[in-house]
């Protein structure tokens, strides 16, 4: 079914490249581009981590009024980002309506000089494409140079050959507008929520979206004893759905600490309070790598080069070799605490 929905949204957005497709509008981009001032960012995607992956991009258009429209569920992640003129949260209702649907008729209006489709580098998201197509009326599309986005963007950026990294193939979609550069960091506000005190030695958070990509509880146990092994008291963090996980990992580690429910910014502020971040490839580890506090990130079945942050002072440590044995899994990330973080 997957595929069969996949092959239909690709055909879908063809055959709108087709009837939105406009002679010249290539040329007139280059032209256009110049002296572009009005920018919108368009990353739809409900995830915290995707939407914090799109915020070198404000940095880098400093001097430019730089809007981002997001889904709704992610406005929380970037509202109040410097940089940031106007937030939108994506109006979805009627979106077979198209260009008369509110979400798009309200951002059509603005008139942007250039729409930017942040998406997938390495596989086309139609939804985004179409919208970005559809708010831009006459300003200028830029996006991926994959699949449908090649007929539908005014001008396809071509993926970088040198870096499977999605935050730096992001950042090259700036190249349209002359802006090159390869600035790593993520960025979050000031966490609206008192720092938690004493520090909590430890934020561990042993969740994710994905179960083939999470790591199992047990390692989550031996990485709160390796931690408290080293002096540092654990806190294990919980998201939706996920305290039986939580209240598990710490029954398996006596001494270490349930956390509360926390919303984003009580997330962010015990992070920073404890000043060491162990956890799974997801959301709380982009949040983490945000606030600039040291993260150790336990990667499964996903690569490193493209969602890690391998650069001081935070590990991305790959234990898909070692899948078929948690000893090793333990092993090696107690290795990667017990190594001090380096500035």
């Amino acid at each position: 079914m997957k595929r069969l929905e996949r092959a239909l949204k690709l055909t879908l957005a063809w055959v709108m490249a087709l009837l939105l497709w406009r002679p010249g509008r290539a040329a007139r981009a280059t032209a256009r581009l110049s002296s572009a001032q009005r920018v919108l960012l368009v990353r739809l995607d409900n995830r915290v981590g995707e939407a914090l992956l799109t915020t070198p991009l404000i940095a880098a258009l400093g001097g430019r009024e730089v809007h981002v429209v997001t889904h709704a569920k992610c406005t929380r992640v970037l509202d109040g980002l410097p940089g940031i003129a106007k937030l939108w949260g994506y109006d979805d209702r009627l979106r077979w309506l198209g260009r008369w649907s509110p979400g798009v008729r309200q951002l059509r209006a603005q008139k942007f000089d250039a729409v930017i489709d942040c998406g997938n580098w390495a596989e086309p998201s139609v939804t985004a494409l179409l919208i970005s197509r559809l708010i831009a009326a006459d300003g200028v599309v830029i996006g991926p140079a994959v699949g449908p986005g090649r007929a539908l963007m005014d001008v396809a950026v071509t993926a970088r050959a040198d870096t499977q990294s999605e935050l730096l193939q992001r950042l090259h979609l700036l190249s349209a507008l002359g802006i090159e550069g390869d600035a790593r960091r993520m960025a979050f506000r000031e966490p609206r929520a008192a720092l938690p005190s004493p520090a909590a030695g430890a934020v561990v958070n042993p969740g994710g979206r994905l179960d083939y990509r999470r790591v199992p509880k047990e390692v989550f146990i031996g990485v709160c004893l390796a931690l408290m092994k080293n002096g540092r008291t654990p806190t294990v963090t919980w998201g939706p759905g996920e305290e039986a996980l939580a209240s598990a990992v710490v029954a398996g580690a006596p001494g270490a600490v349930l956390a509360p429910p926390t919303n984003l910014d009580e997330l962010a502020a015990l992070m920073r309070s404890a000043g060491l971040t162990v956890c799974n490839n997801t959301g709380p580890m982009h949040l983490s790598v945000a606030l600039g506090v040291p993260t150790i990130a336990l990667f499964l079945h996903m690569p490193i080069d493209r969602w890690g942050h391998p650069y001081p002072p935070h590990q991305m440590v790959d234990l898909t070799a070692d899948a078929g044995s948690t000893e090793q899994m333990v092993a090696r990330a107690a290795a990667a605490i017990a190594k001090p973080p380096e500035p």
